[in-house]
């Protein structure tokens, strides 16, 4: 049984997302045995994280000013937005090194069971964004899941209704390099639906 203030820790760390109580108590006691710099440090940034850290007024990305860097780059691309579902899918997308345009990031998806809503997901400001004059295309670059294909097919009746010329989604199916045998039956079936004509 671990002393109270050790347990209102892992109470608290235990609130994360993803952490369970076992997870939690071992992070705690960990805390717990580490050097009295580093707890002080790691106080004092979970203290000023709110201060530092705000949303990009422009892409909704999370930043330390305003616009962020990724939106003051003027070497990128406005005509073509990028839309994820979350901060480390803007990361996932910018790691490939394939993307360089604008991004909004939706934090979250639509989700009537977690009463995740357009409003939640800043539809509206997404539309304003993409209408802009600018925007020519918008990529829709979110999870295949059912709420991932919900608020894709939401926000592509907004975004064509605001005049966007051009929407299109990432593909989806099998992955690089997998064995056909272990891919799920939903990426195969995305696979296939999605299927391309064979280069000549």
């Amino acid at each position: 049984m671990l002393p109270p203030a050790l347990d209102e820790l892992a109470r608290l760390l235990g609130r994360l997302r993803g952490v369970g109580q076992k997870t939690a108590q071992r992070l705690a006691l960990q805390l717990l045995d580490s050097p009295d710099d580093y707890l002080r440090a790691l106080g004092a940034s979970i203290a000023e994280l709110r201060d530092r850290v705000r949303r990009c007024s422009r892409c909704r990305g999370l930043t330390e000013r305003d616009p962020c860097p990724t939106c003051s780059d003027p070497r990128r691309r406005d005509d073509v937005l990028c839309v994820v579902a979350h901060v480390p899918d803007q990361s996932a997308v910018e790691a490939s090194g394939a993307f360089d345009g604008r991004y909004f990031v939706l934090h979250g998806l639509l989700s009537p069971l977690d009463d995740s809503g357009p409003e939640e997901i800043e539809a509206d400001r997404l539309v304003e964004r993409a209408a802009d004059g600018k925007v020519r295309e918008v990529i829709l670059a979110l999870p295949p899941s059912p709420e991932g294909e919900a608020t894709g097919h939401y926000l592509a009746e907004r975004l064509r209704a605001a005049g966007v010329e051009r929407l299109t989604r990432i593909a989806t199916g099998v992955p690089h390099g997998a064995d056909l045998g272990f891919v799920d039956r939903v990426s195969m079936a995305h696979a296939l639906s999605r299927r391309h004509e064979v280069d000549k």
